[in-house]
């Protein structure tokens, strides 16, 4: 078997050409369509490639060592330059802005950015659809500042209850106590809308499903069950480790009834189902085993301003470059309206085992 390299993010070299920015300027009017005639709706921003865990399917320790050479601080976009390209990206349509990471709170003075996207408006004079996604671990210090900010919604990404399996899972001996403390306590902070996400891996916190759903069934948050994936390069994916989010539905089923229900909107990546008891709801994301391509509305903000349409891109397109180096409002989003016009990505459909081994950009650093 051929070892299997990974090259550090701030080591990896890329195209340095920018953006193509058509001569024609016109202002951006309601959405984006690609090239397969799907809307531009969301956007996520990763913050920082920094993160306190070392989760095996996103940034296993083997790779993210004490020696990985991450971002130097000059490289990241500054708060004001990811406002700029928000801003942009809302004039296009865009009503969902989700931060990510790495882990975002580690990122200094977060809250400021937060209170400057929290004032935006979209296209239809609605307040923008602002929430961020974290492991946990500082919330119960940080989740009535980010409250505060602006920050309406919260998803928090927590892959067992029982304790052993979660500190394994982390690989840095962080107990699942102070993740549920920190999840109450951004359910007293008053955010409207709190979600749990778990990545299921068979063989390894499958046997978790049940003991998450009946905590969090009636609690008011909404469990979201997640296939594992073959994002990046260094997670060691392989299918046999994807439990098929149908099984997971039927183990749940089995012991408290579930029923389909629609989608909240088009694009939406989680398929919900609700307890026929009125308890809540669940939700499943399979990308691996029933590909959403087809309404995929996303675009996806590096830490360091590279736009990447694909959750499984090869690579990114350099929007700090055109910032940086004088671009207009104008030109920025001529940039933007042609490179989502010409997006035909669909990874997750074309899967298999020639896709295997190809190279695409770790979690994260462009977010999940």
């Amino acid at each position: 078997m051929t070892e299997r390299v990974t090259i550090p993010i701030a080591e990896q070299r890329y195209d340095t050409a920018l953006p193509y920015v058509p001569e024609s300027q016109q202002a951006p009017t309601g959405r984006l369509i690609d090239a397969r005639g799907r809307p531009l709706h969301d956007l996520r921003v990763s913050v920082t490639d920094r993160c306190n865990f070392r989760c095996g399917y996103c940034m296993p320790k083997s790779v993210f060592d004490r020696d990985y050479a991450f971002l130097p601080q000059s490289s990241l976009l500054r708060f004001e330059e990811i406002e700029r390209i928000v801003k942009v990206f809302v004039s296009h349509g865009v009503e969902k802005v989700r931060l990510t990471g790495g882990e975002p709170l580690l990122r200094k003075d977060l809250e400021k950015l937060i209170e400057r996207l929290a004032r935006l408006t979209t296209v239809n004079a609605r307040a923008l659809d602002l929430t961020l996604t974290s492991n946990g671990s500082l919330l119960t210090r940080k989740a009535a500042a980010l409250r505060d900010a602006g920050l309406q919604r919260l998803t928090v990404s927590l892959d067992a209850l029982d304790d052993d399996v979660f500190r394994a899972m982390n690989d840095v001996d962080f107990p699942v106590c102070d993740v549920l403390d920190g999840i109450d306590a951004a359910a007293k902070a008053g955010f409207r809308s709190i979600k749990i996400n778990m990545v299921v891996k068979r063989g390894v916190n499958d046997h978790q499903i049940l003991p998450m759903a009946k905590h969090f069934r009636g609690s008011g948050h909404v469990l979201r069950f997640i296939e594992f994936m073959d994002v990046g390069a260094s997670n060691g994916w392989r299918l046999d480790d994807v439990m098929p989010s149908r099984d997971v539905v039927g183990a749940i089923h089995a012991v408290f009834p579930l029923e389909p229900i629609a989608a909240q909107y088009g694009g939406e990546v989680a398929a919900r189902w609700r307890y026929l008891d009125g308890s809540g709801e669940i939700g499943v994301i399979s990308s691996v085993t029933e590909p959403f391509c087809t309404d995929c509305s996303r675009a996806r903000l590096s830490t360091e301003g590279r736009l990447y349409t694909c959750l499984f891109a090869a690579s990114g397109h350099d929007l700090r470059g055109l910032l940086r180096g004088g671009a207009s409002d104008g030109q920025l989003a001529g940039a933007i309206a042609h490179l989502w016009q010409s997006r035909a990505d669909r990874y997750s459909e074309i899967r298999s085992s020639q896709t295997q081994g190809l190279r695409k950009i770790e979690m994260s650093y462009i977010g999940g």
